[in-house]
């Protein structure tokens, strides 16, 4: 029975020792990729001041992942977002161009590396596309504590999104990153120049590099100084409980594969093999051995 049982515990440890080894030298290449099949949306609400006339709004951000066009490396992503008076308290989630409700609406098509997150260059593109740069729509896995360069679609380039500090909403431990532009010359609307100036503080959760939560204030002034928009929003309350619950899912799940399991295998597999051994090697018969009988004195 002790050779059977040690058997046992000695092919359960090389089990359990390869499985540490898979998970910690195979899992995170699989694992700390950004998915091909995200469909997402993210609301965001607040007021804004328009021409003199100051409303509430609702915005509507929808990133969905191109499956058909991302490769092993690249995910294609689709973008939209949609800025609406919520004057009323039942405005949709977008309206078309006559309405007056519609504060700003943007598309955008861009492709990020699946473990940078950083945007670049892709095939599948469709043809004209803006060419983004740096962070776009999620930060890296295993996020650092380190500035990043953050795509600005207004200006078409990127800002340094600064780290700020270490903190935790609801529990759950985030990077605080912000940037700030203040007087960059733009297009107000065609052929109408301008000026515009933008804050954002977005929080972090630096395991999976989601983003937790994102406040925004944004302003826009005509040559002459006249103020044309006046545009601050967060995630609402409902979409910062969301996505804390939802990141720390994502955290605990990526540990667990990433950590977790190759401690468990390594350190269950080594008692397994040594347990294993033990009983083996106990179990083994002794070699017999002859009696020496002294000789009887004549």
């Amino acid at each position: 029975m002790r050779k059977i049982i040690g058997r046992v515990l000695i092919a359960v440890g090389g089990f359990l020792v390869v499985a540490g080894v898979l998970t910690t030298l195979w899992a995170p290449g699989v694992v700390k990729k950004t998915p091909v099949d995200v469909d997402q949306t993210t609301r965001l609400d607040g007021t804004a001041t328009k021409l003199g006339e100051t409303f509430p709004v609702n915005v509507t951000s929808i990133t969905k992942a191109d499956s058909e066009a991302s490769t092993d490396r690249t995910t294609v992503w689709v973008n939209t977002s949609c800025v609406v008076s919520n004057a009323d308290g039942d405005a949709p989630d977008c309206v078309d161009g006559e309405d007056p409700r519609l504060v700003s609406a943007t598309v955008g098509t861009f492709a990020t590396d699946r473990v940078t997150a950083l945007a670049r260059d892709h095939e599948n593109l469709p043809e004209g596309s803006t060419p983004y740069e740096g962070i776009v729509n999620k930060f890296p896995f295993d996020t650092e504590k380190k500035d990043y360069p953050y795509w600005d679609g207004t200006l078409g380039r990127t800002v340094d999104m600064e780290y700020v500090e270490a903190t935790e909403m609801d529990g759950l431990p985030v990077y605080h990153f912000s940037s700030a532009v203040a007087d960059e010359e733009i297009e107000i609307a065609d052929g109408t120049p301008g000026t515009y100036s933008q804050a954002v503080d977005i929080y972090v959760e630096p395991k999976t590099g989601a983003v937790v939560n994102q406040e925004q204030s944004q302003q826009r002034y005509l040559a002459d100084g006249t103020q044309v928009l006046d545009l601050n929003v967060a995630f609402t309350d409902d979409q910062l409980a969301t996505s804390v619950s939802e990141a720390k899912d994502n955290a605990a799940n990526l540990d667990l594969i990433t950590s977790t399991i190759p401690r468990i295998g390594f350190i269950g597999g080594a008692v397994a093999l040594l347990l294993g051994a033990l009983l083996l090697l106990v179990g083994r018969p002794r070699r017999a051995t002859k009696a020496h009988v002294a000789p009887q004195p004549a």
